[in-house]
């Protein structure tokens, strides 16, 4: 095994074996040699078979399995653990279910390598919504057995794209040019800088309901200096499952209030106030504010 680990990456999982495994199995193909990277799995109190699938991988990759009871969810306290055990300098956080082009890893290394100072690498998921509207379309489209052909042929038939693409459209591809990139800070395919997560303090473990607990450390990270960037190419396709859109927004909303109250300032107030479908306002709302 090398003595120099490049990333580690960090996969919450809560009773999903069967979307972890495509996760997993995605990772045993990647472009960056397998000695270069650790994956962690941290369960939420499964009670599936979780810890078996995870075990039944630990002779393709280096993979440290952790389990803490299920109090509810506790997707940031999983997220802490990995942050936590991480022996890399870079973290790649990653959900169950989201299978990963097999130049991911390689890709994140290298924008972290590239950019002087902390930095926090926002990267592409193929079938990201907030709806589930994709599903369909991305079941007859996605052959796992052909993953990144899968991916290159969405890619360059402009289909299934993540609905950031929205946000790029509006804003750019430069996140440097907006005042608060961390909104579209979402932990399903991102990464950031281990000593930075951790001097920030990690994931806010007061979040127990989806939604914003990403957004929250992304705006710390940046408060703190963290470089964000985009890169495409660090690309993966998120694996259909079910969502439900009213539920998932009602709770990201009462987490944003909760920074409103946290942070106490007009910017986190004007993330709490506004409506769902008025999302990508935000950051023309924020350079107004600021």
């Amino acid at each position: 095994m090398s003595s120099e680990l490049a990333c580690t990456v960090v996969i919450p999982t809560y009773n999903r074996s069967a979307l972890l495994r495509h996760t997993l199995d995605s990772l045993t193909r990647q472009h960056l040699p397998t000695d270069q990277f650790e994956v962690i799995v941290v369960d939420d109190g499964s009670t599936d078979d979780t810890a078996d699938l995870a075990a039944s991988y630990r002779d393709r990759l280096d993979l440290r399995y952790h389990y803490q009871p299920d109090e509810g969810f506790r997707a940031a306290a999983a997220r802490n653990i990995g942050i936590a055990d991480a022996r890399s300098p870079i973290c790649v956080f990653a959900d169950s279910g989201v299978m990963l082009h097999a130049d991911n890893l390689n890709q994140h290394v290298t924008s972290h390598q590239s950019h002087p100072g902390p930095t926090a690498v926002l990267a592409y998921i193929y079938g990201c919504t907030d709806t589930g509207a994709y599903s369909k379309l991305i079941g007859e489209r996605l052959d796992v057995d052909d993953l990144d052909g899968s991916i290159e042929r969405m890619q360059a038939q402009r289909e299934c794209r993540d609905v950031r693409e929205l946000f790029y459209d509006r804003y750019g591809e430069d996140l440097s040019r907006i005042p608060a990139p961390w909104q579209i800070f979402w932990t399903g395919n991102v990464s950031a800088e281990t000593h930075q997560l951790r001097a920030v303090g990690g994931f806010d473990e007061q979040f127990r309901t989806w939604g914003g607990e990403d957004l929250d450390l992304g705006y710390r990270l940046h408060r703190d200096g963290a470089h964000f960037i985009f890169n495409r190419q660090a690309k993966a396709v998120h694996t259909p499952h079910e969502k439900t859109y009213e539920q998932s927004m009602e709770s990201a909303t009462r987490n944003y209030h909760y920074m409103a109250e946290k942070y106490d300032s007009p910017l986190m107030r004007i993330l709490a106030e506004l409506p769902p479908r008025r999302f990508l306002d935000f950051n023309e709302l924020a350079a107004a504010a600021i």
